[in-house]
C-alpha cells in the first residue's frame, strides 16, 4: 500500500560492533529501521528518503521504500515486460496486429540485451525463438492465453535461445536511458540483411515498442516514455502511390486474360483478379465473396454487398487453428456491410464464374483446389506469370503491376479519372476520405480542372 504518511527520525546509537548505528523511519502504521556500520552512511540514507519525501513521493508501507526506488527494486527485464506486452494485447488484436507485434519486439528485444556477442544463440534461431515462443499466444489447460513458450515445451535449441535472452535481457528502469534504448531504434530501421528497412515498416515496429514503453509506464515501471526524450524521428513517408506503375484500362484487361489462360486454376481465378479491378475489391475480401453477396442481372449494372474478409496469416495467429481469419471488413464495425455497384464486364465475370465453377459448401465464390480458402501464394505466382507474358522484357524489371493489389490501385485510379466524386470513390473502396487523398493526391488534383470548369459554367449562368 503506497501513503503519503511518512515520519523519518533521526539516527541513534545502538550497542552493536559492526552496526552501531540505526535509522529508523514511519510508514503508515509499519515501523521500518535500517542499521549502518557508520553515522555518515546513516545520515545518507535519511538524506535520501527526506530528499523522497519533499519530491512528494508516496511509500510502501510493506517495504518502507519510496516510490522511486520500489520502482527499480521490482523492474522486471525487457524481455519479460514484452512477454507481458504481447500477452496484453493478444486477446483483442486482429491475427495481422498480433504478427506485427510479435516481428517489432522479435526485431529490437536482441538489441536490449547486456551482450550482443558473448555465448549469444544463432540470430536465426533466435528470432525464432522469439516471434515463435516467447511473443505467440496459445492457449492454456485453463483455456487461457499464455506465451507459447509456457504452455508447450519448446525444442531443446529453442529453450536454450529463450534462456539467453532471458539471463541478459536489461531492466525496464534501464530505458529511461537513451544509450540503452537507442540499439533498439537502430534495430528495427534495417533489415535482416543490414539494409535500410523501408520507412512504413520502421514506422510500424516504432510504433509498437512506443506502445510497449507507454504499457510499462502503466505498469509504473517507467515515470515517462523515454521515447519522447530522444533525439530520433521515425522517417517521412510517402503513401501516395507511384502512378507509373499503375496499369491502365487496356493492360489491365490484358493481364486480367493473361490470368485465365493458365489453365483451369487460371480459369476459376480469372474472375477473382477481376474483382480486385472492377469492384477495388481487397484480395482478402474477394477471398470471402459469396453469391448471397452478389446482384447479377443479366444486363446493365450489378451491385456486390460486402460483409467479411479472409485475411491469410498462418495458424498460430488466429483463435481457431486456421491458416486465415475470418473478420470483419477493414476498419469498420464486425456486423458493418459495404456495397459496391460493378459495371456488366464484371457482372459478365462472376455470372460465367457461377454457371462454371459453381460454389464452396458455404457459398465462397472462390476457393483452393481442395475447397479451403484461395492461397495467397498460388494467385501471386499465377499474377507474376501473367505479368512476364504480358510486359515487355525491360516492364517486368520494373514494379509496373508488380502485384495483384495493383488492380485495386489501377481501379481506383480509373474513377478517379473518370470524374467520379472522391467522397462516393472512397465509399465504395472503404477507405476513409482523407486515405484516399493520401494515397491519390495527384490524381485529385490534376481532376480540379473538371471542378473548375463546372464552377465557371454555374457562374456564367
Amino acid at each position: 500500500m503506497l501513503t503519503y504518511d511518512v515520519r523519518i527520525w533521526g539516527v541513534r546509537s545502538r550497542p552493536s560492533k559492526s552496526a552501531p548505528y540505526q535509522l529508523r523511519w514511519k510508514v503508515g502504521d509499519e515501523v521500518h529501521q535500517q542499521p549502518f556500520a557508520t553515522k555518515t552512511l546513516a545520515d545518507g540514507r535519511r538524506s535520501e528518503l527526506m530528499s523522497a519525501q519533499r519530491n512528494g513521493e508516496q511509500f510502501d508501507t510493506e517495504t518502507g521504500l519510496p516510490v522511486s526506488e520500489l520502482r527499480e527494486l521490482n523492474s522486471p527485464t525487457w524481455y519479460e515486460h514484452a512477454c507481458a506486452y504481447a500477452l496484453m494485447k493478444w486477446p483483442n488484436a486482429s491475427a495481422k496486429h498480433r504478427v506485427g507485434i510479435a516481428e517489432a519486439l522479435t526485431n529490437v528485444t536482441p538489441a536490449l540485451t547486456t551482450t550482443t556477442k558473448k555465448g549469444a544463440p544463432d540470430r536465426t534461431l533466435l528470432r525464432q525463438a522469439l516471434r515463435n515462443w516467447a511473443f505467440q499466444m496459445t492457449r492454456d489447460a485453463d483455456d487461457e492465453w499464455a506465451p507459447r513458450k509456457d504452455v508447450t515445451d519448446p525444442p531443446e535449441d529453442i529453450a536454450e535461445a529463450l534462456a539467453w535472452v532471458a539471463k541478459h535481457s536489461i531492466k525496464v528502469k534501464d530505458l529511461a536511458q537513451s544509450d540503452n534504448l537507442r540499439p533498439a531504434l537502430a534495430a528495427l530501421s534495417v533489415k535482416l540483411d543490414g539494409k535500410r528497412a523501408a520507412d512504413n515498416t520502421v514506422n510500424r515496429k516504432q510504433t509498437v515498442l512506443s506502445n510497449a514503453l507507454r504499457y510499462a509506464v502503466e505498469r509504473d515501471l517507467l515515470t515517462t516514455n523515454p521515447l519522447s526524450r530522444i533525439d530520433w524521428s521515425p522517417p517521412q513517408t510517402d503513401d501516395e502511390v507511384d502512378f507509373r506503375y499503375v496499369p491502365g484500362p487496356n493492360l489491365a484487361r490484358d493481364l486480367l486474360e493473361a490470368v485465365r489462360t493458365q489453365g483451369p486454376r487460371g480459369e476459376h481465378l480469372h474472375a477473382f483478379f477481376g474483382c480486385l479491378y472492377y469492384a477495388t475489391m481487397r484480395p482478402s475480401e474477394a477471398a470471402d465473396l459469396r453469391k448471397k453477396d452478389c446482384r447479377l442481372p443479366e444486363k446493365g449494372w450489378g451491385e456486390l454487398i460486402l460483409a467479411g474478409s479472409r485475411p491469410e496469416v498462418g495458424s498460430g495467429w488466429t483463435n481457431d487453428g486456421k491458416s486465415y481469419e475470418e473478420r470483419g471488413l477493414k476498419r469498420r464495425a464486425r456486423r458493418a456491410t459495404r456495397a459496391i455497384p460493378i459495371p456488366p464486364a464484371l457482372v459478365a465475370l462472376l455470372r460465367h464464374h457461377l454457371a462454371t465453377h459453381g460454389t464452396a459448401p458455404d457459398g465462397r465464390l472462390f476457393r483452393a483446389a481442395r475447397g479451403g480458402r484461395v492461397r495467397s501464394t498460388e494467385y501471386t505466382e499465377m499474377w507474376q506469370k501473367a505479368r512476364r507474358k504480358t510486359l515487355t522484357a525491360e516492364d517486368v524489371e520494373t514494379p509496373l503491376a508488380e502485384v495483384p493489389y495493383s488492380l485495386r490501385h489501377a481501379g481506383i485510379s480509373l474513377w478517379i479519372k473518370a470524374g467520379v466524386d472522391p467522397v462516393e470513390i472512397a465509399r465504395r473502396a472503404g477507405h476513409s476520405l482523407a486515405v484516399l487523398w493520401r494515397f491519390y493526391a495527384k490524381l485529385l488534383r490534376g481532376q480540379q480542372h473538371h471542378a473548375n470548369d463546372l464552377i465557371d459554367a454555374a457562374l456564367g449562368e
